[in-house]
């Protein structure tokens, strides 16, 4: 909480440094600058004492400001050249600009106004002490910096805090470049922008007050990016890979259901494989355990154990969002929106219904099919190994032999058949499996299960399935979910 008041009173700029660096207006009468630094700036609680300094960080400015001002006076008055140079409160507006253009600072010789910019045109001002957190936070490390002694060391904890991070990139470009003689640790969470950051990166272990801190540097391990090791260095549990992105419906399930895991997205399925093997493979990894869980997507039995055997799992239905419909699952919901017994079997009925018509189309059976072709004929192409073919016509031949295990047509017939059985036998858990129709089928269980939009669904479930308060959701689906062994 930064208590900028440009009304503070104003005292001498060697008094105003000394307030600054030490507390205390005259260090030599505490005993001497340490002594004073210890027990008046800190309390004799560094790490838990509140600093209080924005205050004396204006009165060095203004300080600095007054004396350059005064110098500047007295030089044109006499006829003098006038010293060059500018005041540290001007270097520090012109950083302020370039970080928040939408903002600009109006400097008198007690005061400091804000001013919006707004497409170049500036708006009505109004007092600093009513900037926001993080515009004071931007205002307070850019002084710091500024009036830092030569070859300081800044160690800041937290740099986020308040500051978008579109901004805060920014922010440090600026201060690194402006005191190229000072050092800077940065202590961060944002792994973005810690990755960001030119330097030598280290994870924090563990902490201890008795022994201290424990870090280990951040390696560099072929196949992930900066931003990925630190995470993966820092989790105290072990990493868990999935399909999806860090807002999609995938991860807020799997966080939920896979609590003693950390879970990191990855988008495809096969950035989930790469990221497993390269996690077993990586000596920068030995400690931490891993595995992977990605979607059916039609995958043979053979597919799926060989899946198994390399620590990744397969989920029981083509794609996450089918979970919402096995049976299990859809009665949880109505369950949790208080439906009695005889209207949940009647809509559980409904869905399944709704559900195995839309299977029976042929233009969905058909897009169903020629999807499934297309990721195995993807997938054969990825597996295949070329590397001991020496010639032309050895890689040709190889190609040609390869490709022509694999029969299209009789892929299609397959896959129609294990649409249609499951139709038959009104085996919703088996066509779930192969059948991938996302949005319509999504649609079916917003519909049916809660009356409502896709959109709306979809957020009630990731609710629903974090939920402290109500867990028969979270419990249905991790009951459907695959065991996760860590390797």
């Amino acid at each position: 909480m930064l208590a900028i008041d440009p009304s503070i009173e104003k005292v001498n700029e060697q008094t105003a440094r000394a307030l600054l660096r030490f507390g205390y207006a005259d260090p030599s009468g505490y005993g001497g600058p340490e002594r004073a630094r210890a027990s008046v700036r800190w309390g004799n609680a560094k790490p838990r004492f509140i600093l209080d300094d924005a205050g004396a960080l204006l009165q060095v400015l203004f300080g600095e400001q007054a004396n350059t001002a005064v110098k500047a006076f007295n030089a044109h008055a006499d006829g003098g050249p006038i010293p060059p140079g500018d005041t540290t409160m001007r270097k520090l507006r012109a950083i302020f600009r370039r970080v928040l253009p939408n903002r600009d600072l109006q400097i008198t010789a007690d005061d400091i106004t804000v001013l919006p910019v707004t497409d170049g045109v500036v708006g009505e001002g109004f007092s600093v002490t009513q900037m926001s957190d993080g515009e004071k936070a931007v205002l307070y490390m850019i002084g710091q910096t500024l009036v830092a002694d030569e070859g300081s060391v800044f160690i800041m904890d937290e740099p986020e805090i308040h500051i978008h991070r579109s901004i805060l990139g920014r922010l440090w470009d600026e201060l690194e470049t402006a005191r190229p003689d000072c050092a800077f640790l940065l202590i961060t969470h944002d792994l973005e922008f810690a990755a960001s950051r030119a330097g030598k990166k280290y994870v924090v272990q563990s902490y201890d007050p008795a022994t201290g801190w424990v870090v280990e540097p951040v390696p560099e391990a072929d196949g992930f990016s900066e931003d990925l090791v630190t995470l993966i260095l820092g989790s105290r549990k072990p990493i868990l890979f999935v399909e999806g992105e860090s807002a999609s419906l995938d991860v807020a399930f799997y966080r939920a259901c896979y609590p003693a895991w950390t879970v990191v997205p990855r988008g495809s399925c096969e950035e989930v494989i790469h990221s497993v093997v390269t996690m077993r493979r990586n000596d920068a990894f030995t400690r931490i355990q891993s595995a992977g869980l990605v979607d059916a997507d039609s995958r043979s039995d053979s597919e799926r154990a060989a899946l198994t055997a390399r620590g990744i799992e397969t989920l029981p239905v083509s794609e996450i969002e089918n979970l919402l419909l096995l049976p299990a699952i859809s009665r949880a919901i109505l369950e949790m929106n208080d439906f009695g017994d005889a209207e949940i079997e009647a809509k559980l009925a409904a869905l399944a219904t709704a559900i195995f018509d839309d299977a029976k189309t042929e233009e969905n059976i058909e897009e169903v099919v020629l999807r499934h072709c297309r990721r195995r004929i993807d997938n054969l192409l990825k597996q295949i190994d070329f590397s001991t073919d020496d010639s032309i016509a050895s890689l040709a031949s190889s190609y040609s032999a390869r490709t022509a295990e694999l029969d299209v047509f009789a892929l299609a017939t397959e896959i129609r058949s294990k649409i249609s059985d499951a139709v038959d036998a009104g085996d919703l858990a088996a066509l779930l499996a192969i059948y991938d129709r996302k949005k319509p089928l999504l649609a079916l269980a917003s519909a049916h299960l809660r009356n409502s939009k896709v959109d709306v669904f979809s957020a009630w479930t990731t609710r629903a399935v974090n939920s402290s308060r109500d867990d028969r959701l979270r419990v249905a689906v991790t009951s459907a979910l695959p065991k996760i062994v860590a390797a």
